[in-house]
């Protein structure tokens, strides 16, 4: 097969992208010899966070001299962005040569496994082949039958936060949700809990009670932020001092904090060696895509990931940190199972104009209709069934206000959201 070929294949296997359950994925790993057990890892659960920690926290590893494997999901604009190493996605070639060798195995399996379970059962394998020193491995939903929970023991398993999402698989209160987030602690694997004080720190504590793990919490009072601009953050943390880092959003400096404190645990209760100056590096050259993203300074053009209520909080608070006493017009679009209203009613005291647009998958929300929830809620709103033409209304209405323009959304938006605007700046 070619690689048009392999993740046709991947992408079709089941039917499904996700269901809970470990079955198939043990099957699956069984199949290729178990390469997860050849590998160390640092397995991350959360709400929100997941992604930016996995980032920092990978990025630190690989300053201090490791090679390190990344597995995040979903990918921004390339498939293979979801299996890195030492910072490069997955070769095409290689994930030919690894799905080829996949599909037998999922073939020849009465229950079919999932696309995300594929998707993982390669990421082992292609790590293991690269003889990666650790994985940083993201959870994909939830976290007790997530297919990345098959791992054994992990060198520290990691909560950053805890809040509603996906209820309809998790539950419906905070304890449910940290019930099945916080399976992925393991007996006698020591566990961090990045998020909040709430009412999901009692279910976690339990859960590592039971497990024999010390759970430890992100000291948010160590954090002193000294600086936030369009260039980066500048922030204390205990007695390291004058921290940089490039990644925007007033929610990045509290992901670095737990980042901090998951290096702490590591230097403490495993081998690995994690030098102050490797925190630096590792900071400073850091790169994530989505989250409160500048895309461009004239106009001011930021992209932030917000699906959830939690994330819309934080972007709230980005725009009014970056651009204080300011409105801002906002282009977005969700997919139509996400709290849409929830989002419109937190983001809505900065909005000066909504541009709405869908993303292009049948689980996304029509665009006029979206138009109409912000317009309920008292923000002027115009819907774009063409994406490339509500990107060229937004631009253009921002531009001449001078107004920053605010993309919010889904991340499967950011691809086809980006190219546009690229395209679009060039016109003006």
């Amino acid at each position: 097969m070619n690689y048009q070929e392999a993740l046709d294949y991947i992408h079709s296997v089941n039917g499904c992208f996700c269901k809970p359950g470990l079955e198939r994925i043990s099957a699956l790993c069984e199949g290729l010899g178990h390469p997860e057990n050849d590998l160390r890892f640092i397995h991350v659960a959360g709400t929100n966070g997941k992604g930016s920690f996995c980032a920092m926290t990978e990025s630190i590893l690989r300053a201090a001299g490791y090679k390190t494997g990344l597995y995040t999901s979903p990918f921004i604009k390339h498939f293979n962005e979801r299996m890195r190493v030492n910072g490069e996605n997955i070769s095409n070639d290689e994930l030919v040569e690894i799905t080829e060798l996949v599909r037998p195995i999922a073939d020849a399996m009465e229950d079919k496994p999932t696309e995300f379970e594929l998707i993982t059962a390669i990421a082992f394998e292609f790590f293991r082949r690269q003889r990666v020193d650790v994985v940083v491995l993201e959870v994909g939903l939830g976290g007790r039958l997530d297919s990345t929970n098959v791992i054994r023991t992990p060198l520290l398993s990691v909560i950053t936060g805890i809040d509603f999402d996906h209820t309809e698989l998790l539950g419906n209160t905070l304890q449910s949700i940290a019930a099945e987030k916080g399976g992925i602690i393991k007996n006698g694997v020591p566990s961090l809990y990045g998020g909040a004080a709430n009412s999901a720190c009692g279910t976690l504590s339990a859960i590592a009670a039971m497990r024999h793990s010390q759970l430890r919490s992100t000291d948010r009072s160590l954090l002193r932020v000294k600086s936030y601009s369009l260039e980066g953050t500048v922030f204390d943390f205990g007695e390291l001092r004058d921290l940089r880092l490039p990644l925007l959003g007033t929610f990045q400096p509290l992901n670095a904090a737990t980042v901090l404190t998951a290096v702490e645990i590591l230097n403490a209760e495993t081998d690995l060696e994690i030098s102050e100056n490797a925190i630096r590096r590792g900071l400073e050259t850091v790169r994530w895509a989505a989250r409160f993203e500048l895309l461009s300074a004239d106009p001011v053009i930021v992209y932030d990931g917000s699906h959830n209520h939690e994330g819309a909080a934080n972007a709230l608070k980005s725009i009014e940190t970056y651009f204080p006493d300011q409105q801002v017009n906002i282009l977005s679009g969700v997919m139509g199972d996400k709290d849409f209203d929830g989002i419109i009613e937190v983001i809505k005291p900065v909005a000066a104009k909504a541009f709405t647009v869908a993303p292009a998958t049948p689980r996304a929300l029509n665009a006029q209709k979206y138009a109409k929830y912000f317009r309920v809620h008292g923000v002027e709103a115009e819907g774009f069934d063409v994406l490339i033409e509500g990107v060229r209304a937004a631009i253009r209405s921002s531009k001449e206000q001078n107004l920053p323009l605010v993309c919010m959304g889904s991340l499967y938006l950011y691809a086809e959201l980006t190219d546009a605007i690229e395209q679009v700046l060039k016109e003006i």
